[in-house]
């Protein structure tokens, strides 16, 4: 890796890492040269960015301090306003680069996405991106299948949070990292493409892979309820500009309890018949 690029690496995990972040740098040219100009980032190719993805240790080491922190003023969503809060935090650390950050949700007002997220992770070396390219013969006909990135450490259990980008920082001789092909069998192939498109609520396609740390059961309990819901979960109160006084640990026992007083209830937390998301949850 070229010495300017490992600096400004490390400065930024230096930064993201403890709060449960990775962070993989990747060429605008290499992100533009696997998709149509409509989605092209305007930048000069050699132009250096970082790929930033969540792990599971995100949700205990980011998460649970930012809903006490003063940064929650008013409070909407709280996992896309951290994760805000720590990318925006890269700017104090390099404040003498030109900087712009896209989160992975952005979009432009036509509604298209300003960032390709799984592309960009596939191309900065941090999770391979399958797709139904990746099945030889596939048995899907007409179907629409829709790809999924597989983390070689995480497998399904991480979510990708936004890029970095560095215009005006150019570095033509950085070589790319291949991701790791962790699911190299067809049969495997085929089997997690299935379980993310039509069973991606029972969460078993991220086992693809044996992975290192899964999500804990109050992370799955919180991403499995609609966005809508999330602060009612968390036993926050919507109406108010400031998060409750209740400690972090006080406000995530709610997702589980250990001796609930109406079962039924209980159950419901993590229960697969509660509405899921549009889409997979993070």
């Amino acid at each position: 890796m070229e010495p300017q690029v490992a600096e400004l690496k490390q400065k930024i995990e230096d930064t993201l890492c403890p709060f449960g972040f990775e962070v993989y740098p990747f060429q605008v040219a290499w992100y533009n040269a696997l998709l149509p100009p409509t989605f092209h980032l305007p930048l000069p190719g050699p132009t250096l960015a970082f790929l930033v993805l969540s792990t599971p240790a995100m949700f205990d080491q980011a998460l649970k301090p930012f809903l006490q922190s003063c940064h929650l003023q008013p409070l909407t969503d709280p996992v896309d306003q951290c994760v805000a809060y720590h990318l925006s935090r890269i700017r104090e650390t390099l404040p003498e680069l030109q900087m712009e950050v896209i989160a992975d949700y952005e979009v432009h007002p036509n509604r298209r996405p300003k960032i390709l997220a799984q592309t960009a992770a596939h191309v900065a070396g941090a999770a391979y991106y399958y797709q139904r390219q990746d099945v030889e013969a596939d048995p899907w006909g007409t179907q629409h299948i829709s790809g999924v990135c597989i983390h070689p450490r995480f497998g399904g259990w991480f979510a990708i949070r936004g890029v970095v980008l560095l215009p005006g920082t150019e570095v033509p001789d950085l070589q790319p990292t291949k991701p790791l092909d962790c699911v190299p069998a067809r049969t495997d192939r085929i089997t997690l493409l299935e379980g993310f498109n039509f069973h991606w609520r029972d969460w078993t396609y991220r086992d693809v892979i044996t992975p290192q740390e899964r999500y804990s059961e109050e992370q799955k309990a919180y991403f499995s309820t609609p966005p809508a819901q999330r602060l009612a979960l968390l036993g926050l109160d919507q109406s108010s500009e400031k998060p409750s006084s209740a400690s972090p640990e006080l406000l995530f026992t709610t997702l589980i309890p250990k001796k609930p007083q109406n079962p039924s209830r209980a159950r419901d937390w993590l229960s697969p018949t509660v509405s899921p998301p549009e889409s997979p949850g993070p």
